[in-house]
């Protein structure tokens, strides 16, 4: 069982943002993260969740994700992420490249969100902020080329 506390952060939303990760199986533990010059927290949360399973060496595992994000796990949990893929994005659904890349990699695991409540009395979900903002805030920064080509262009490299 791996156990996967994630979160995200923009700046202004849109803003510089991050995510961060931690990775748990047994008495191991990593953590991950990555800022981004122009995106959003939503994008965050959701890159945040890919770039941990995208971390597994190992294909067919169960994976148990906490997150704050209500937009991710509802989206996920409720079923509104199938609805969206059998639509084709019917509608413009924001984050396409993203949630698509996240059931690709979800497909190869037996994943489950639990929401947790964010900048609360939860240490992991506290210490992914941490790891989230420090990323946006110190950089280095990657450019989110799928926020960036939706919002028509952005920002020069």
């Amino acid at each position: 069982m791996i156990t996967m506390y994630t979160d995200g952060a923009a700046r202004g939303n849109p803003g510089p943002g991050g995510y961060g990760v931690i990775l748990m199986f047994g008495d191991k533990r990593k953590e991950l993260s990555q800022g981004y010059r122009l995106t959003t927290n939503n994008r965050m949360e959701l890159r945040a969740v890919i770039a941990g399973l995208e971390a597994l060496k190992k294909d067919g595992l169960p994976v148990t994700v906490y997150s704050d994000s209500q937009y991710v796990v509802n989206s996920v949990e409720k079923g509104w992420l199938k609805n969206w893929l059998a639509t084709n994005f019917k509608g413009g659904k924001k984050n396409r490249d993203l949630w698509t890349r996240y059931a690709q990699l979800a497909a190869k695991h037996q994943v489950r969100f639990k929401w947790v409540k964010g900048h609360a009395d939860n240490p992991f979900n506290n210490r992914c902020d941490e790891l989230a903002t420090q990323a946006a805030d110190n950089g280095p920064l990657l450019i989110d080329t799928g926020y960036e080509a939706e919002i028509g262009g952005g920002l020069k490299a």
